[in-house]
């Protein structure tokens, strides 16, 4: 037997964009462990764009800012797939428009914006599904490797990120009610992804983090996808409610020494 048990599971991973996409590695290692994955995408064009990464899966269009389509998405999953093994949640909404703005300067509708798609959506999917998950179902979300560093490029993601986190203990105890479905998230460091490119200065931090990790080599998207899978197997049942830092050690490492003679200059 496999070592995870997920074969023939059934997951929904909701996020694919393209091949870079989190939620695209997640997917493509799930059919590999012999699961069975159904996509929530972002609109009826990225259907036929992820459809074409995935023949033969179903791929459901959806607005996460839209209740009523969320709704939606529900029941027509359910039609084809009455049981959830567990549910994916990758996604992540900023308007940058006027580029990178400082914190005190962020318009309203833009920051309640990413937090409706961002962070909102996870909680609203998983109740949307509540009755179509099996008892011990998993639910991971993807957040950030740290959120109480404020960095001017990352703007006020990393407040939405936060707030992402926190829901993912609430949810536990909420569902802990009536179910032992879980809830756990998987906070990556800086990865090279099509959303993360839209980022104003995101390429120098991506730079950066490569001489701050302890392998001098940047994290992997399959690397953040292999946790995930982990986390959604039986075999972290005992697992909920927690936040998962995967970040090649680059969190112990700001000191280190190649790093600290560039910045000041040393021979």
């Amino acid at each position: 037997m496999a070592f995870l048990k997920i074969k023939d599971r059934v997951f929904l991973v909701v996020g694919v964009a393209n091949r870079k996409s989190v939620a695209y590695h997640v997917a493509t290692a799930l059919q590999e462990e012999g699961a069975k994955v159904v996509l929530a995408v972002r609109d009826q064009a990225a259907v036929q764009t992820v459809g074409k990464l995935f023949p033969g899966l179903d791929v459901f269009p959806c607005d996460l800012g839209n209740r009523e389509e969320i709704a939606s998405l529900a029941r027509e999953v359910g039609r084809r797939h009455p049981l959830l093994h567990g549910m994916v949640h990758s996604v992540a909404y900023a308007n940058y428009r006027d580029g990178a703005q400082p914190f005190h300067a962020v318009a309203k509708e833009d920051f309640l914006q990413a937090m409706d798609i961002s962070m909102l959506s996870l909680p609203a999917l998983a109740n949307a599904f509540r009755d179509s998950f099996s008892r011990d179902a998993s639910v991971v979300t993807i957040s950030i490797s740290h959120t109480n560093m404020a960095s001017e490029s990352y703007g006020y993601m990393a407040p939405v990120k936060a707030a992402l986190d926190s829901s993912v203990a609430f949810l536990a105890k909420s569902f802990a009610a009536f179910s032992e479905v879980r809830f756990n998230s998987v906070n990556a460091g800086l990865l090279k992804t099509s959303a993360s490119a839209g980022i104003p200065g995101y390429l120098e931090n991506y730079l950066f983090a490569e001489k701050a990790t302890l392998r001098k080599r940047n994290l992997e998207t399959r690397e953040v996808a292999d946790l995930v899978l982990f986390l959604l197997s039986p075999r972290s049942s005992g697992i909920n409610a927690q936040r998962h830092v995967i970040d090649a050690g680059m969190s112990v490492n700001y000191f280190d020494r190649e790093i600290v003679k560039a910045a000041i200059r040393l021979d």
